[in-house]
Parts: structure tokens; C-alpha cells; sequence
């Protein structure tokens, strides 16, 4: 949690941290400052002291308004340092940072860099920084980043608004089930109201028009694959696909807060009608297993153990999977799950190759999602769902929705 930041900066020998780039879409900014319209700022946060936000004096109250101190850049007068560096933006910008800094009282020591900007313009930045502050570290992270220890666990607020997205994201499924099942069949297709086919482009445009009526984003797109494109865990399904009866459809849809908030993640598989005997056996084994894994979270449980108990579960059901193949492209080809936060894919993770520190903490909100695949068959089977470690251990999944494989259509199919 965000009150373990500086704890966690002492084991990583870390005196600092700076975070740019504005906050919308941007998970390391919108931590500190809770969103709001800041297009353009820089964080810096001492060891041990709140953090302060230099903003863009054009967007002064939006910077009042996330509660930090501020600093506004206007007060660094660019036009003086470039006339300083006799033009040069980069010297300039640099002597910028300099100043802000030494405002700060940091001369020297590690500082780890996050946020969003463009990659030449940070590299040109920040190692010329290096250079005009001899004492400062710039150290950078990847994966396992204090940040992203920080963000694996969630406070009550948090979660709440997890909660609420999920509550958004079922409302949209919900939706999207009430106007696949109304729709005109001719022989095994189904037709939009125009009588033209209802293809996969069509049932996409209207999830973003649903999510975006109830205040939410879809800013990594939607999977919602059909057939073949089932068979394949990251297909976002192909627009001119039809919608026909029997196919197994992954539908995985995973909206943020508008502004780029907290995510949602969440996974049904449908059979439109009626389910092909080879689908229900393969949902039969992914409903499965997503049940026992589910009885057996324990709080404090090791991430990587659920991900080999899942693969252990499937290979003794006859399918291949990431564990006894590790470049399988059939069977059980990926992860159990993840955290989710301000970033889809965060902390812990449950992948094979996670560390200890990969567990269900209390606070900790992740995805659980088997699944199994067979492209080559037009086949396609996952379940997910988000569930919350509280904190008396129970596990709780934050938006209940059914499990249901086949969808009768509203003409009797």
C-alpha cells in the first residue's frame, strides 16, 4: 500500500523517487495525485516526505486539488535558462531539474524514475542530469519496481472502486448477453436488426458505447473472439467475423475508471443456443479446475504454487500446458492470473517464473483465469474473475456474475 512506500525505498536503498508525464493513463502519477486533469507534471519524493508535485501553472488548480504540496514550474522560468544554455532545450530542461532538486535538498543519492514520457527525450534527460548532478544515481526498475510493491496490495478506497468498475464491467456483459440472445437467427447466424449478419466488429462497437455511458474507458480493447480466434488466449477477435450458433465466444473485458483509474478484469466463455458436445467437455474441464483452485486461496498462499497446481490439475485431465511445455501453444498456454490496480497486469504475478514475494496478501486484488485452447479445433474455453484477500482471509470475488456456458436464444434455440 502506498503507506509502505518509503519502507519500501529503504530496502532499495532508494532516496528518492521522481514520477513524470501527466496522470490520466498514467499509473506511477495517478497513485500520487488520484487522477484529475494534469497533463503535464513532475513528482519528486524524498525518503520520508510527502511528495511534491511541480505543475504546469496552467493547470494550477487541478494540482491544488490532489491535496500534495506543489511547486509551479512557472516559477523555474524557462525562457531565462534557455538564454542560460544559449537555446538549448535539453541543457535547459536539465538545468530545470537541477534547480528542482536542490530545491528539494537533493544533491546526491539514488533516485528511480517512473511514469510516461517519450523514450529518447527521457534517456537524453535523465542521463544528462547524471552528468550535471555527479551525486545522483538515476536508477531504473522493471517488474518488480517499488512502485508496483507498493501498488500489490489496496487499501479500502482502493478496492471500492475496483469493486465499482466490476459492478460497471458485469452490467456491460449483462447487456451484452441480452442483445446477442435477442437477435434474428437465420439457419446458424445472427443477424443485426437491418438483416445484415451481426459480426464481431458490431458486438465491440457497442460494449465501448455501453461502457462509455456508464462513465468507464476501454483503453486496452476488448477480446471478444469467435472460432478459432477462441483458440488463441490474446486474439481480440476478428471484426468481420459473423456470430454464429454452437461457437465457443471468449469474451474478456477488462475497462478502467474514466481518466485512466482502477481496472477491471473479468472473462466469460459463451456458446450461443447451444454447446457443441467437444465445447462442453472443454468447459466442463476449465469450470473445473477454476473451482478447485478457487476453494483452495488461502491468504498468504504463493502465487507460482496456485500456477503449478493449475497446470498439474489440466496435464492429469490430458492437456498440455506451460509446465511440462513451455512453448505450448495448446492446452493451458498462460498464467493463472495477476494483480489488478491502476494497471491491468501488476503485482503479484503467478507466473512460473515469479518470485517468493508473490503472494495473497491482505489488500491483494487479483485475477483468476484457467483457461484452455485449442485454435486448431475452433476451440476456446477461459473463466475469470477478480477476487479481493480480505482482510479476515476470505476471498471475495467483486462483481458475482454467472457461470452459465450456453446462452438460450430468446426464440427457444
Amino acid at each position: 500500500m502506498k503507506k509502505d512506500i518509503d519502507a519500501l525505498m529503504a530496502a532499495r536503498n532508494l532516496d528518492a523517487l521522481l514520477v513524470t508525464g501527466g496522470a490520466p493513463h498514467n499509473p506511477a502519477m495517478y497513485y500520487f495525485t488520484g487522477g484529475g486533469h494534469i497533463s503535464h507534471a513532475d513528482l519528486i519524493k524524498r525518503r520520508g516526505a510527502e511528495p511534491v508535485l511541480f505543475f504546469n501553472s496552467m493547470e494550477r488548480d487541478e494540482a491544488a486539488k490532489t491535496g500534495l504540496p506543489t511547486r509551479n514550474l512557472a516559477d523555474y522560468r524557462l525562457q531565462d535558462l534557455l538564454k542560460a544554455t544559449d537555446g538549448n532545450l535539453l541543457q535547459a530542461t536539465i538545468l530545470r531539474y537541477q534547480k528542482m532538486f536542490q530545491d528539494l535538498e537533493i544533491s546526491a543519492g539514488r533516485v528511480a524514475i517512473y511514469g510516461k514520457a517519450d523514450i529518447g527525450s527521457a534517456h537524453a534527460i535523465f542521463s544528462g542530469l547524471a552528468e550535471a548532478l555527479p551525486g545522483l544515481i538515476v536508477v531504473g526498475e522493471m517488474d518488480d519496481t517499488v512502485l508496483l510493491q507498493a501498488m500489490a496490495t489496496k487499501d479500502a478506497a482502493e478496492v471500492e472502486r475496483i469493486r465499482k468498475m466490476g459492478q460497471v464491467t458485469t452490467s456491460v456483459v449483462g447487456e451484452v448477453a441480452d442483445y446477442l440472445t435477442t437477435r434474428r437467427v437465420q439457419g446458424d447466424v445472427l443477424f443485426e436488426s437491418d438483416e445484415r449478419p451481426l459480426t464481431i466488429g458490431a458486438v465491440k462497437r457497442r460494449i465501448n458505447l455501453w461502457l462509455m455511458e456508464r462513465g468507464a474507458e476501454n483503453p486496452e480493447d476488448t477480446i471478444f473472439a469467435i472460432g478459432r480466434d477462441a483458440g488463441v488466449p490474446h486474439s481480440a477477435g476478428t471484426p468481420e467475423d459473423i456470430l454464429r450458433l454452437g461457437q465457443t465466444i471468449v469474451f474478456d473485458i477488462y475497462p478502467c475508471e474514466a481518466g485512466g483509474g482502477y481496472f477491471y478484469d473479468f472473462t466469460r466463455t459463451w456458446c450461443l443456443g447451444y454447446a457443441p458436445a467437444e465445447a462442453q467437455a472443454l468447459y466442463a474441464d476449465v469450470r473445473s479446475v477454476y473451482e478447485l483452485i478457487m476453494a483452495e486461496l488461502q491468504m498468504g498462499g504463493s502465487c507460482p504454487d496456485y500456477q503449478r497446481r493449475t497446470c498439474e490439475l489440466f496435464e492429469a485431465r490430458g492437456h498440455p500446458t506451460v509446465q511440462s511445455n513451455p512453448q505450448t501453444e495448446e492446452g493451458y498456454v498462460h498464467s493463472l492470473g495477476h494483480g489488478v490496480g491502476l494497471n491491468i497486469h501488476e503485482r503479484p504475478w503467478f507466473r512460473i517464473n515469479a518470485v517468493p514475494a508473490d503472494t495473497l496478501q491482505p489488500g491483494a486484488v487479483v485475477t483468476i483465469e484457467p483457461g484452455l485452447y485449442y485454435p486448431e479445433r475452433g476451440l476456446g474455453v477461459r473463466l475469470e474473475d477478480t477476487v479481493w484477500v480480505r482482510l479476515d482471509g476470505q476471498m471475495e470475488i467483486l462483481a458475482e456474475f454467472p457461470l452459465d456456458l450456453v446462452l438460450p436464444m430468446r426464440d427457444g434455440r
